[in-house]
């Protein structure tokens, strides 16, 4: 069993298959430096928790209709949230790393229409949009720098 700095419990996490382990790599479990854990060990959990509630107040801010309230936010790998979004120049673009950990969490929209909205964030951005089932048609509708 993989100890972590941030409390994740790494049986349940869907990623485990491609992690090192976060204690084992010094907060570096896909390769790059987790800013959670970087932010763990420079101040401590509480702060951590302080700056995850500042990040879900932006995010609940933003008033984005048809979006629930987010009440939380879990460790991501890159590569789990990382889609592409066709921009309106006919460009396909990704706004991630695969190998980074972000912030994030899935809503289903309150109006219906099998959408659900995606919600990651890290230190200098929020990213929200929505998706259909399996992350398929991505449409962004925010990415802003913090």
């Amino acid at each position: 069993m993989s100890k972590t700095i941030c409390g994740a419990v790494c049986e349940e996490c869907m990623m485990k298959e491609g992690c090192n382990g976060c204690v084992e790599t010094g907060g570096c479990p896909f390769g790059k430096r987790c800013f959670i854990a970087e932010y763990i060990k420079v101040g401590d959990k509480e702060k951590f928790i302080e700056f995850k509630k500042k990040l879900m107040d932006e995010i609940n801010e933003l008033q984005i209709p048809g979006m629930p309230t987010v009440n939380e936010l879990y460790a991501l790998v890159g590569s789990f949230v990382n889609l592409e979004y066709s921009l309106s120049n006919g460009q396909v673009v990704k706004f991630l790393e695969d190998d980074n950990i972000y912030l994030g969490n899935q809503l289903e929209c309150e109006f219906g229409e099998g959408r659900c909205f995606g919600i990651v964030t890290g230190p200098e951005f929020l990213l929200v949009c929505t998706y259909g089932e399996n992350g398929t048609d991505p449409e962004l509708v925010i990415y802003k720098k913090r």
